[in-house]
């Protein structure tokens, strides 16, 4: 069961430095939420069908 830990630590310290020396790696999640194309938004029911 140690080794497991063992492994998990060396793996997330390797993975961490690798990262960290990556240059450009974007972790902030997704800030283009946005730009959601016509064809995936919801469309809104026009005014006169809701009699």
């Amino acid at each position: 069961m140690w080794k497991i830990a063992v492994g998990f630590l060396i793996f997330a310290g390797i993975a961490l430095y690798m990262l960290s020396k990556g240059g450009d790696v974007d972790m902030s999640g997704n800030e283009h939420a946005e730009h959601v194309p016509a064809a995936v938004a919801p469309a809104s029911a026009p005014a006169s069908a809701s009699k």
